[in-house]
Order: structure tokens, then C-alpha cells, then sequence
């Protein structure tokens, strides 16, 4: 999967491509849009500004990206900013300058219209190699956390976790609302098909 989409930050590249090998599991039925947005549910609760969804991992929105006080009392050392460079957070590279954190950022869009597997390589290979640093805590996260940055670490326990799709959502729901557009669905449902 290659990014054909020029909107993402060059801060950060994938250095070890053998180590960015997606598992591979065995074949399953995947479930409708319908099917899935069923399983996600309307239940909204109040999530936390971030959640840690997996050891390690955490999904939150703008308001944690910013709270660089908050990141070093978690041990934050990479962010995954899914909203970059779209004028809706205003957290970006160099707003982390003076922390020892590893900044990866894809200009993504909460729209029907948008392809936001064109960042899935990319963005799993960095949440990968963030998880296998020493000490290695990640936050991903967009304006809400909700749909964009969800994705992207739903996509991420797909292709490195070795889950399909619907027990990523059930593992991230268990700790924390998400509900991507109709059209990141789709495009989780085409991911774990080629899985």
C-alpha cells in the first residue's frame, strides 16, 4: 500500500522496512458498513482527553495533543497527529520541539470523500516502530479522537496485531468512543479483506 497523497509531514519515515511487515491471519467474513456501525453503537460517553486503548497506545484529541504537561506525566515519546496541517488542531512538529518526542503527521479529512488508506502503511509502520522503541508510548489523535485518529490505530491493530476488524473495534470500544465516517469503514472493511 502506497501513499500516492502528497499531505503528510516528512518529520518522520519508516527506516526498517522489514520490521513494518503486516501478520497475516487466517480468512474471515467481514461484516457490512451497516453490520459495523451497529457493533460500534450510538452509546456516547465521555471519553477522557486520551485513552490508552492498547499497552501503550493511546487515542485522544486536540486537547491532549496540547497538554505537553500531561504527555511527559504519561511518557508520551511519539504522536501521530491525523488532522495535520488542516487548520483543525494547532498542534504540529514544532510545537513538540522542546520535548523528546517523535512527531509523524498525515493531512487527513473526516469526509465521506476522503481516502484515508493511502496513510495506513505509513502510519502503522510508525505506531510499530514507536511500540517496539524502548519505553516507546504513542498518542494518536485528531480533533476528537473519534473517527481519523481511531482509524489509524484500528488499522494499526489490524495489520500488526493480527485482529480483524471487528475485534479492533470491540478492543478500542471497550476503552474509549469511536465512531469513523462511513467511509474509513469502508475502507477498514477493504484492509481486512486483503488481510
Amino acid at each position: 500500500m502506497s501513499c500516492t497523497n502528497p499531505h503528510y509531514c516528512t518529520e518522520w519515515r519508516c527506516s526498517e522496512p522489514c520490521s513494518c511487515e503486516p501478520v497475516r491471519r487466517l480468512a474471515h467474513n467481514t461484516p457490512t458498513v451497516c453490520q459495523l456501525q451497529q457493533i460500534l453503537g450510538n452509546k456516547r460517553c465521555c471519553p477522557n482527553q486520551e485513552d490508552e486503548v492498547w499497552p501503550n497506545l493511546y487515542l485522544g484529541d486536540e486537547y491532549s495533543a496540547m497538554d505537553t504537561d500531561k504527555l511527559q506525566c504519561l511518557g508520551i515519546t511519539h504522536i501521530l497527529n491525523a488532522a495535520h496541517d488542516t487548520q483543525e488542531v494547532s498542534t504540529e512538529a514544532i510545537y513538540y520541539k522542546c520535548l523528546p518526542i517523535t512527531y509523524f503527521g498525515v493531512q487527513a479529512y473526516n469526509e465521506r470523500t476522503f481516502d484515508m488508506s493511502c496513510f495506513f502503511s505509513d502510519a502503522t509502520c510508525f505506531i510499530d516502530q514507536a511500540m517496539r522503541t524502548p519505553g516507546g508510548k504513542v498518542l494518536v489523535y485528531s480533533v476528537k479522537g473519534e473517527s481519523r485518529a481511531a482509524t489509524l490505530v484500528l488499522a494499526y491493530l489490524m495489520i500488526y496485531r493480527n485482529m480483524c476488524l471487528v475485534d479492533a473495534i470491540r478492543t478500542v470500544s471497550a476503552r474509549r468512543f469511536i465512531y469513523p465516517n462511513e467511509a474509513f469503514l469502508q475502507q477498514l472493511r477493504c484492509l481486512d479483506m486483503q488481510l
